[in-house]
């Protein structure tokens, strides 16, 4: 009997170790809808691919990565965002997975921010030389059909400055305002009044999700633990995407990576 036991349980820990090594393997497309009365009606039905996390060179090589981008493309996004992460610190690392994400195509352009492992001179130096617009810190118009959305970003929240009056500058109240970052802890800290969706990352839906155990997910100042998926409030929205790549160790568990599409809808 205690050998049945003792067998059952290695065949479980097989099975769970499995698991973990096969995920990273896979790459699902998170569905997600955002609805908002400040969404002008030419943008409804917009579709904005979020991707990040990549951590190229770490644990991902080009071919995942050269795989997340065939597959985003595929998506055919209106506007794809990247919330940093591109790299795990190694200067070496950034150029060439930026060469590999400028071949990432959306109608209304490709953005990206820092962060927290991206070194920042050099990781913001590749994205300005590249077809990728690089949001640290800035924001843009994007227009269609007489209407238009602000798009902006701020750096990483442990590593960088964060100026968002940068991205709302020249926005109206009822303007509909996007802002992207790394970190989704810094939702907590945005004017939801000027803010109205805000893409983030950095969490790789806590990588090993022990059925909503997720130790490395830091809790914000006011507590709450952004993991994955849509979150509200105060009329504002928060995305948070799963990411791509693994960091620390090659596993994953509960949390695939993924690419986070959020179609608008205008009410």
């Amino acid at each position: 009997m205690f050998k049945k036991i003792v067998g059952i349980l290695l065949l479980i820990l097989c099975l769970f170790l499995a698991i973990m090594v096969i995920e990273p393997t896979q790459l699902e497309v998170n569905e997600i809808t955002v609805k908002s009365n400040q969404i002008p009606p030419e943008f409804n039905g917009t579709r904005i691919a979020v991707i990040g996390d990549f951590h190229y060179g770490e644990f991902v090589d080009e071919n995942r990565v050269s795989y997340v981008v065939n597959k985003t493309n595929e998506q055919n996004p209106d506007i794809t965002v990247m919330v940093g992460d591109y790299v795990t610190d190694d200067k070496d690392d950034v150029q060439p997975c930026i060469d590999i994400l400028s071949n990432l195509r959306a109608k209304y352009g490709v953005y990206g921010v820092l962060g927290n492992n991206d070194p920042k001179n050099t990781t913001s130096n590749a994205l300005d030389a590249s077809s990728i617009t690089n949001l640290r810190n800035r924001g843009v118009w994007i227009e269609k059909d007489g209407a238009k959305i602000r798009l902006g970003g701020v750096g990483d929240l442990s590593t960088d400055f964060q100026y968002p009056r940068l991205t709302t500058n020249g926005a109206a109240d009822d303007d509909f305002v996007i802002l992207a970052h790394h970190n989704p802890n810094y939702f907590d800290t945005l004017n939801h009044t000027r803010i109205d969706l805000s893409l983030s990352g950095h969490t790789h839906g806590g990588q090993v999700n022990l059925f909503g155990y997720t130790p490395w997910v830091e809790p914000s100042e006011k507590g709450h633990k952004y993991l994955s998926g849509l979150y509200e409030d105060s009329g504002a929205y928060l995305v948070v995407t799963n990411g791509v790549g693994e960091r620390k160790v090659p596993f994953r568990f509960m949390a695939t990576p993924q690419i986070t599409m959020v179609t608008l809808e205008s009410t």
